[in-house]
């Protein structure tokens, strides 16, 4: 079986974690990628056997606008300083992906600066997208182009032409074969052609064996990008929603819903890359109302279908919250020296060295058929099957202790991976009690293993009573606007593509207020144009 299917990934932003400077000065190299080498066996102790970092190239301020694919970032170092760092990963067993930006560009990129320089004569003209030489930009260039997300710092790339994917192509065969990395994470895969991720499929194919395909996907079909000849597999944000705001809402239907409706989109051949924070959202500890709830959702995130990833630093429990529309609090610079001892006194990273531990010695957990065995809005219970062998997973998010009453399947005896409870399964049923704001994973004790340590995690205590606050002034219904199926999806409006969107899904069956939220949320007009291809 592929590796990444057996994975669990750190992630890493090398630009915050190392503390490197907001803007490039384009000076000389500064080495900063060398403080991470010491953090590799850390990532290895907490169970994790891959890493995803990036992004790691040449490029203006926050990495996303690229100027040179084929050079490390100066503030990070050099080219050599990353062939020592992935083979530092290798040697200790962890894959290493980086982030792909290929959907755009920088402005300091070579082609897109030629055409500044020469205009209509630049042999570069056609590898952006719709560069209008009669219009202007924010920066009075004195020409136009299609940028990405409103910025006119991150200049579309002409996915169609073929220049521009021989050289992304050729992009991906020199980071093989410079770095000897293991995958590619591509950004923005949601706005980007399908054709051009299908070259870079057969690239991919082409490079190393098991070479790992992943691509940013937010709202949409997932199995529109994520089969057999696109991408191996996308960022299951879906899933992420759901882990913080059912335990918030104190609703695990909203969970469970979600696995099934994932499920049915990508059937259970797909794993897809899951996660409760990352570089662009607030860090989970920070989300989550009550606290003690980092429990549960971690237990989740470890055992429900799907390849698990921890966000650098939340592993600690450090909070992480947008503020002013910066991201800077989420992608924070830290030292080793701060923490090389917290998988022995850190809670927080206590407990995710243990379910990395669990994940990596359960190949149940990889390849296991999901099955529902309770669901309340406060408790829910799985279990994950291989080979006639059954985990049991159990969380509970209520303030109080509930027990939960269980058909198994069979008889015997259960350990607990993260209390060391040792309970009896009596004709198929299994009597389960769970503490408050707890979760655990009851492992069969036939398999003869026991926990390495027992957990005990420590639930922050609650928050100070507050004044109630004023009445918010409740908001207005929003119009809904009838889309016209005929009008192409790029003339559409935010909200009329919303509404072919919604259309769309009421086709195929019934449409949950959860999916309808999914859409109201999405306002990125080319995520949306997208999503409403995807249907076909």
């Amino acid at each position: 079986m592929p590796w990444y299917d057996e994975a669990v990934f750190y992630h890493i932003y090398p630009l915050g974690m190392t503390g490197a400077p907001k803007q490039n000065p384009y000076g000389e190299p500064v080495h900063r990628l060398n403080t991470l080498l010491s953090w590799i066996s850390h990532i290895k102790a907490i169970g994790c056997n891959a890493l995803y970092i990036g992004p790691l190239f040449e490029s203006v301020g926050h990495g996303y606008e690229t100027t040179d694919y084929k050079k490390l970032d100066s503030r990070l170092g050099t080219n050599d300083d990353l062939k020592r760092f992935v083979a530092a990963c290798h040697e200790q067993g962890i894959r290493v992906i980086l982030d792909g930006v290929f959907n755009h560009t920088g402005r300091d990129f070579f082609a897109f600066q030629d055409i500044k320089c020469n205009r209509e004569q630049s042999p570069y003209k056609d590898w952006y997208c719709n560069v209008n030489f009669g219009g202007n930009n924010t920066y009075n260039d004195g020409f136009s182009y299609e940028n990405w997300g409103g910025y006119d710092l991150l200049a579309k790339l002409n996915q169609h032409n073929p220049a521009v994917k021989d050289y992304i192509c050729d992009v991906v065969r020199f980071w093989v074969s410079e770095f000897d990395i293991d995958g590619i994470r591509l950004d923005a895969a949601d706005v980007m052609d399908f054709d051009y991720m299908q070259t870079l499929r057969r690239v991919a194919d082409e490079v190393k064996a098991d070479f790992w395909l992943m691509g940013e996907v937010i709202h949409g079909n997932y199995a529109r990008w994520a089969n057999e000849g696109t991408l191996h597999s996308v960022t299951n944000y879906m899933l992420h929603k759901a882990l913080y705001s059912a335990h918030n809402d104190h609703n695990y239907f909203e969970i469970a819903h979600t696995v099934k409706y994932v499920s049915d989109m990508v059937g259970s051949r797909l794993n897809l890359y899951t996660f409760v924070d990352n570089h662009d959202v607030e860090r989970i500890y920070t989300k989550l109302t009550n606290k003690a709830h980092y429990l549960p959702v971690h237990v989740l995130l470890y055992t429900l279908p799907g390849i698990p990833s921890i966000y650098y630093g939340s592993e600690f429990g450090i909070e992480g919250k947008k503020e002013r529309s910066s991201d800077d609090s989420l992608r924070p610079a830290l030292s080793y020296d701060d923490y090389q001892d917290a998988a022995n006194t850190n809670p927080y990273t206590k407990l995710i060295a243990a379910l990395g531990r669990l994940r990596r010695d359960n190949p149940i957990l990889w390849y296991g058929e999901y099955r529902e065995l309770a669901l309340q809005t406060t408790h829910y219970a799985f279990a994950r099957t291989l080979n006639g062998q059954s985990v049991i997973v159990t969380v509970n998010n209520a303030d109080h202790e509930t027990d939960m009453l269980l058909s198994c399947g069979a008889s015997g005896d259960y350990v607990g991976a993260l209390s060391g409870k040792r309970i009896h399964a009596e004709n198929g049923q299994l009597s389960v009690h769970l503490a408050a704001n707890g979760g655990d994973v009851w492992l069969p004790a036939d398999r003869g293993e026991q926990p390495r340590e027992t957990v005990t995690f420590e639930p922050a205590p609650p928050p100070a009573a507050q004044e109630p606050p004023a009445p918010v002034q409740e908001a207005p219904t929003p119009v809904v606007v009838a889309p016209n199926l005929n009008k192409p999806y790029e003339d559409m409006t935010v909200a009329e593509l919303q509404e072919a969107i919604l259309e769309k899904m009421r086709q195929n069956g019934p449409v949950t207020d959860y999916m309808i939220g999914t859409v109201r949320e999405n306002t990125h007009h080319g995520s949306l144009v997208t999503w409403a291809r995807s249907f076909g």
